[in-house]
């Protein structure tokens, strides 16, 4: 049986996830449903790159979904794989602090990167298309937190299979972004391999170091 303080907070967190798809569903109806399409049909990123914003509502709040099930999911994921764990909340807090810390800031310093190279343009439609299948993958992890939370069984199965399935999703994103900007990559290959390391390999290796570090 599962801890039923952790099942409690989970939900309520998991419902937190929901009622935020439900608000960007609701602030515009016509780019979600594009958006739920966005695997393997390149309309949505077409319409919905040109009119993007620093700040924009409708990916604040799939990004709220992205941080509580990404959290929920590594806790279930660190617990079965790495070391059981007792949910506290507080702790739970801190991982949810640093997840959604460590994407804000990856994505800040690209914009950052951008403008210092005056390629703010090209930077912003890289963002936006990566944001885009960071947030499906937002998706992903709620309906398999869903089944993590709510069934007893094939729990390893279940987090393998969630993650391939993301991992396929953001190489397909990433596929669609080189075939994008090839012509622009190809001669900077070696800049572009030191940007893979930095700021899209790096970041995620630090935040499995914290969080590994701090429950040791």
């Amino acid at each position: 049986m599962r801890n039923y303080i952790t099942h409690e907070w989970f939900t309520i967190f998991t419902i937190i996830g929901l009622c935020a798809i439900v608000a960007a569903k609701y602030i515009n109806t016509l780019r979600f449903n594009d958006f739920m399409y966005v695997i393997g049909n390149s309309k949505y990123l077409k319409i919905y790159t040109k009119d993007q914003k620093f700040i924009d509502q409708f990916d604040s709040f799939l990004f709220i979904n992205l941080s509580l099930s990404l959290s929920i999911f590594i806790f279930f994921a660190y617990t079965t794989f790495i070391t059981p764990l007792n949910f506290e909340l507080a702790s739970f807090l801190k991982l949810l602090l640093v997840v959604s810390t460590v994407i804000i800031i990856k994505t800040l310093l690209e914009r950052l990167i951008g403008s210092l190279f005056e390629m703010d343009s090209l930077i912003d439609e890289y963002l936006f298309q990566k944001t885009t299948f960071k947030n499906f993958s937002g998706l992903v992890f709620l309906v398999a937190n869903l089944f993590l939370l709510y069934t007893n069984s094939y729990t390893d199965i279940i987090l393998i299979t969630a993650f391939s399935m993301v991992c396929i999703i953001n190489l397909i994103g990433f596929l669609s972004a080189f075939k994008s900007y090839q012509k622009l990559i190809i001669p900077n290959f070696f800049y572009f391999l030191l940007y893979l390391c930095a700021l899209e390999i790096g970041p995620y290796v630090l935040l499995y170091k914290v969080i590994r570090e701090y429950n040791a």
